[in-house]
């Protein structure tokens, strides 16, 4: 089958209602690295019952409509498929656990050529399921690397934040285990390319890769350590490309630059010194 935009912006999804406890609440934050420091108090009450405070950036793995571009009936070329965009807004925190409903849609899609592929874009609004109270909205561009010549619904597109000409004001470096992807997978993202070596190789990486929005939590975890020192409730909106994949066991470093109640931060995988996440943006309150 053939992808057909139209059809995708069409599409519907049924609303996917989950629950989630303080034990996913923890796996979430140990995904992210997060616990290294049996030490560090702050980062220990992420991944611990008795604390059980979700890390904020938990919202872009909540009421996930699941891989859905594998599908038949969308005709995507799913091997070819990359996250390049992600983007979030918190409107209320998270509580320790509840139950909560996430609404996904396309929301365009804009053709950049054959040779260049097409830009999908999708978003979902997280809601609690008591009170229907808007917890957070998530955004997300995938370039469909097969898929170009296709149409566009639209052609609208944001252009990417202008980072700092400066040095960073902060750095700072995580590690990532080599078994990061097979651990944040079980968030819900069973992508095979972060799991399967057959997979990954045809769609052009020698192995799995790191599931992007895991490199994204982990440059959040970056910029609270240090722009924000832990204060959580700061952060409102989020943005970042991906602009090169992330292979577990890979040392990731933040770079960050403060201006006011913007922050702009890129990482870098250290090993290769290859910027994977760029032109990110947390805004503040």
């Amino acid at each position: 089958m053939t992808m057909d935009p139209g059809r995708l912006l069409r599409r519907e999804f049924a609303p996917v209602r989950q629950r989630y406890t303080a034990r996913d609440c923890a796996l979430y934050a140990l995904s992210l690295g997060i616990g290294a420091d049996p030490l560090d108090a702050r980062r220990l009450a992420y991944v611990t019952e008795e604390a059980a405070r979700p890390f904020p950036t938990m919202a872009n793995v909540l009421g996930y409509a699941g891989f859905w571009a594998r599908e038949p009936d969308t005709g995507i070329d799913w091997r070819r498929l990359l996250h390049v965009e992600q983007s979030m807004t918190l409107h209320a925190p998270l509580a320790p656990e509840g139950e909560v409903v996430g609404h996904t849609r396309v929301t365009g899609v804009v053709d950049k050529g054959v040779a260049k592929g097409a830009l999908l874009h999708q978003e979902r609004r997280i809601v609690a399921a008591d009170s229907g109270r808007l917890l957070a909205e998530v955004g997300q561009v995938s370039l469909l690397r097969g898929d170009g010549g296709c149409g566009s619904t639209t052609d609208t597109a944001t252009p990417p934040h202008r980072m700092p000409g400066r040095a960073p004001d902060a750095v700072h470096d995580l590690p990532t285990l080599p078994q990061a992807a097979l651990l944040y997978r079980l968030n819900g993202d069973t992508n095979p390319v972060h799991a399967d070596p057959g997979t990954a190789r045809a769609a052009g990486f020698d192995r799995p890769v790191l599931h992007g929005l895991c490199t994204f939590g982990m440059a959040v975890h970056a910029l609270l350590a240090n722009a924000l020192d832990w204060d959580e409730s700061r952060l409102h909106r989020l943005r970042v490309r991906f602009t090169a994949p992330v292979f577990p066991g890979e040392t990731l470093r933040t770079e960050s630059w403060t201006d006011g109640d913007v922050v702009s931060f890129r990482t870098t995988a250290v090993e290769r010194g290859a910027v994977v996440l760029d032109a990110g943006r947390a805004d503040l309150i």
